[in-house]
């Protein structure tokens, strides 16, 4: 992503695409900036030759920013307010494979610790770069993910559907059907693999309208970007009206009712012998009587 950042925002532009999350930065510190146009990028990383995680959004959305946890170099959360509706980001970043497995569990435990503090009734998306394929099918695992994925699951993936399914989460990518271009997210040497996710709360996955990888528009060599086209299901706040109580003025065609009225008037207007002149408080005299 070094020297990238305007690509970036050129790119989102072009895409109409408002969130973005981005691994492997190589950007080292913990702030937000702008990136051009109308992005700003959230940002964290430890060291500037290897990791670092980071979530772009539009201004729109960044002028909305409630919280910014920056828990590692592998993952972070942005928590944004929209339309009333609270949306936790959570960008990570999964080890390679052949890592170490001390490093493996620890951002496992690191994720895990950034879910559970979400609450339930927030919006929750992961946008990851899990290095592995979940693979197609999803014999055992349909609570989890649907049958469209990509060869055959890895070890190292086999935890994002464990992770998935003990958060109630799904594997977005999974549930659209669409052609393999959609689906391949990076190509090195004539192999094709799916690497990246979107995952959300099961219940929340009728609101995802579509979710597929932008084939030959990149910004980092031979990786594409995965797209998640969400549309929010917002409560609208039932609005008090005000109402003005109604003047029932045909009452005065009764004899009794038209004597008390200008009985009352005359009361309310008059100060001793003085009748007062104020247009607006004779008004409201008559309208009180």
């Amino acid at each position: 992503m070094t020297g990238k950042g305007r690509e970036v925002a050129d790119m989102m532009e072009r895409r109409k695409v408002d969130m973005l999350c981005v691994q492997e930065t190589k950007w080292k510190g913990s702030k937000a900036r702008n990136i051009g146009g109308e992005f700003k990028v959230f940002y964290h990383g430890v060291d500037g030759k290897r990791n670092g995680v980071g979530v772009i959004l539009k201004e729109e959305y960044s002028k909305s920013v409630v919280e910014v946890k920056r828990v590692s170099d592998r993952v972070m959360i942005v928590k944004v307010e929209v339309e009333d509706v609270m949306i936790n980001v959570i960008s990570a970043y999964a080890p390679q494979v052949g890592c170490e497995m001390e490093e493996n569990e620890r951002f496992w435990s690191e994720l895990d610790e950034v879910v559970d503090g979400v609450r339930r009734n927030e919006r929750l998306l992961i946008g990851a770069d899990f290095n592995g394929h979940v693979g197609e099918g999803n014999r055992g695992d349909e609570v989890v993910m649907s049958r469209y994925g990509l060869k055959e699951r890895n070890v190292e993936v086999q935890m994002v559907v464990d992770f998935a399914k003990s958060m109630e989460m799904a594997v977005v990518n999974t549930y659209l059907k669409n052609k393999e271009d959609h689906r391949v997210m990076y190509k090195s040497g004539g192999r094709c693999t799916q690497l990246d996710y979107v995952l959300c709360r099961r219940c929340n996955l009728k609101e995802i309208g579509d979710c597929k990888v932008l084939a030959g528009d990149s910004v980092a060599r031979q990786h594409w970007m995965v797209v998640c086209r969400m549309v929010l299901e917002v409560k609208k706040k039932r609005r008090r009206v005000r109402t003005v109580r109604r003047i029932r003025w045909w009452k005065l065609k009764k004899e009794d009712c038209s004597v008390r009225f200008r009985e009352e008037v005359r009361q309310g207007l008059c100060s001793g012998e003085e009748v007062l002149g104020d247009c607006a408080t004779t008004a409201e005299v008559i309208r009180d009587s």
